[in-house]
């Protein structure tokens, strides 16, 4: 059973202990509700961009620890369809935030084979976001590694209501009876259709909540929710969740 084990340690031990974590064991998609850039930003006496700046730069070390572990999503909450009812100033500098980050790191992404993926209602996004999204999802469309799948502009009662309203169209055209519709049909029909359901969500800041976020996919997942701030959180605290899901056992609503 030991020899089962293997440490995943980082490049600077000193700096970064690192912990046991069972490289047969890691979960496939792990989904993150990054909170706690505004708190973090005003515990410093700085404006609340400040800590969304910061926060990018946590999203660039995640990624390459998850893929560097073998995680095959990477699901992240970037922008909820509730966030538009922010200041308006910090809306807008949250929409540069895409383009700020892959104009940076996408020759990395494509580099370490990460596939970039949009969750969300593009249409209601600023012009540069979203070209910049799709022009990282374009050149990294045939990468095989992580899927890096960004919730921008999502909200999951949105989701689960189109999905309903697809399938309710394929009822009213002859294509489906009321009769075959079943979860796997419902799940067919939402914006992760392609992806298999998260096992493990993680969410920062210390608010047990989801948020609107992943509702219908979150339905078996583990949680993991720490009270570090988003711009806080490392390395380390990605192995320490990945840790606890390992030790939990899953049954599926059975014994």
């Amino acid at each position: 059973m030991l020899e089962k084990f293997k440490k995943w340690r980082s490049s600077n031990e000193m700096d970064r202990p690192s912990l046991e974590v069972d490289l047969e064991n890691i979960p496939n998609h792990v989904a993150i509700i990054m909170d706690g850039n505004g708190r973090w930003a005003k515990n410093k006496g700085l404006p609340r961009v400040a800590g969304h700046r910061e926060g990018m730069k946590v999203v660039n070390r995640i990624v390459s620890r998850a893929n560097a572990l073998g995680v095959k999503v990477l699901t992240l909450y970037a922008f909820s369809t509730e966030n538009w009812k922010r200041p308006k100033p910090e809306v807008e500098f949250l929409m540069k935030l895409p383009e700020r980050y892959l104009s940076h790191e996408l020759p990395k992404l494509k580099k370490e084979n990460v596939k970039v993926r949009l969750m969300g209602c593009p249409d209601e996004l600023p012009p540069h976001t979203l070209r910049a999204v799709e022009t990282a999802i374009d050149e990294t469309k045939d990468n095989t590694g992580l899927i890096l799948n960004f919730a921008l502009n999502y909200g999951s009662r949105t989701e689960i209501v189109k999905a309903v309203r697809s399938l309710a169209t394929e009822v009213e055209q002859g294509a489906l009876s009321a009769e075959q519709i079943t979860e796997e049909q419902l799940g067919k029909h939402l914006m992760t259709s392609d992806l298999k359901d998260p096992d493990l969500l993680i969410r920062t800041s210390g608010e047990l909540r989801l948020s609107n976020f992943m509702l219908w996919q979150l339905a078996y997942s583990e949680f993991w929710f720490t009270d570090v701030l988003w711009p806080d959180f490392t390395e380390e605290h990605f192995e320490e969740a990945i840790r606890v899901f390992q030790k939990r056992g899953r049954r599926y609503g059975g014994v």
